[in-house]
């Protein structure tokens, strides 16, 4: 069996770059996290999903609001989702917290997770165009 010709293309890891390219665009979708069962086979939930983490309890999904309504499934938070339009590196350093910092000051959860190409941050729904307007301002 032959391997695939894989390109790799590798993201921004300059701080300063990033954070000048930043570029974040505002999800009009709303999402929850949701905690599913595994069964015995680990099989990963049959619906859409924007992100999902297995953990040892189960598995958190990120969905849209009305995939979680529709199957049924407990949530507590709405979010909307900001995605950082720069490619940054899963090895750049120091995104995360000016991110993560810039939104803490004005009293803004923010849950982050990485993508290979962007970040991609859930913010409470109530706070989403504030943390727009922060981030723009980076």
């Amino acid at each position: 069996m032959q391997k695939a010709d894989l390109t790799r293309e590798e993201g921004e890891l300059d701080l300063n770059t990033l954070v000048a390219n930043l570029n974040p665009s505002l999800d009009d979708k709303i999402y929850v996290f949701i905690s599913v069962p595994l069964d015995e086979g680990k099989r990963v939930p049959d619906f859409p999903i924007k992100g999902l983490f297995h953990e040892r309890e189960g598995c958190t999904c990120i969905v849209e609001k009305k995939v979680a309504d529709a199957y049924g499934y407990a949530y507590s938070e709405l979010f909307c989702c900001l995605t950082c339009e720069v490619h940054s590196s899963l090895n750049a350093v120091g995104l995360t917290a000016v991110i993560a910092t810039t939104l803490a000051k004005q009293n803004i959860s923010a849950n982050v997770v990485a993508g290979f190409y962007h970040d991609h941050i859930f913010i409470p729904t109530s706070d989403a165009h504030r943390a727009l307007s922060l981030l723009n301002q980076l």
